[in-house]
């Protein structure tokens, strides 16, 4: 082992879970190699974990695009004189999208692969070799709940979230010889700046959250961003090839809610 830090690389890396996990491997002394986006959230996302200590390299650009994700690859490889030991591939979305598949479009069918499925092909397949090479590394991406279970308006991003977990199980398999881990969480009803608690729950009483969730809140970025650490961390080193719920509980309950009136639970979600 070395006491050089770890290098890192997280997609999306600025804001909500990504940001949470950025700050995350900052706070615990890795190098971030942040890409976003947004140029205004990376760099002050870099500010912040720098004013705490951190540090971090910060690669502005949409991930879904091949030269930036040539960016990417390299600003990692030089910070760690050609060593990556952790790569989180987290951007995700599920817009653009119709209200149902049959008024769905191609263009918004191949955003939504670009945006959940291709890049993590990609950006894994940039660093793979390093990886290979210094036998070891831990790769983590980021699929859904919304892959196990029927989304009704949201059939092609569930599928390309599926391809990711599926994606995760088999290159599990294929690299776990050279050292390689792969794993991915599957998030649920994230407080974040892109999936607000007011814009899920639309004027209903927050009391009813528990209601949906068995855990009785919805998530907020650093619950995921701590299963991600795990993930990514020798404590999970005879861990490889599945996808973590981190969802509060909701695919365990499986159409199951909370009665309102607290007596006990249905699978009528109107009922009292």
């Amino acid at each position: 082992m070395t006491d050089r830090p770890r290098i890192c690389v997280v997609t999306g890396g600025a804001l909500g879970i990504g940001g949470a996990i950025s700050r995350r491997f900052a706070r615990a002394g890795d190098l971030v190699v942040l890409n976003d986006v947004d140029g205004d959230a990376a760099r002050a996302a870099q500010l912040e974990i720098e004013a705490a200590g951190g540090r971090c390299a910060v690669v502005v650009g949409d991930i879904t695009d091949d030269d930036v994700v040539a960016e990417t690859a390299g600003a990692a490889l030089s910070a760690g004189d050609g060593r990556v030991d952790v790569l989180v591939n987290n951007v995700g979305d599920f817009r653009p999208t119709s209200w149902t598949f049959a008024r769905s479009t191609p263009e918004q069918w191949r955003r939504l692969y670009e945006l959940n499925l291709h890049h993590v092909f990609t950006m894994t397949h940039a660093l793979l070799p390093a990886m290979i090479e210094q036998r070891r590394g831990a790769i983590v991406n980021n699929s859904t709940v919304e892959a196990f279970r029927g989304i009704p308006g949201k059939a092609a991003y569930s599928a390309f979230n599926a391809g990711v977990s599926a994606f995760t199980k088999s290159l599990a398999v294929e690299v776990g010889q050279h050292g390689v881990r792969v794993n991915a969480i599957a998030p649920d009803l994230a407080d974040t700046p892109q999936t607000p608690a007011d814009a899920m729950l639309r004027g209903r009483d927050p009391e009813l959250i528990r209601t949906w969730v068995p855990l009785g809140r919805f998530g907020a970025a650093d619950d995921y961003a701590a299963a991600v650490q795990f993930l990514a961390s020798d404590a999970a080193c005879y861990i490889t090839g599945h996808t973590l719920p981190v969802d509060g509980g909701t695919l365990a309950a499986s159409g199951w809610y909370g009665r309102a009136d607290g007596k006990g639970w249905t699978n009528f979600p109107n009922n009292p």
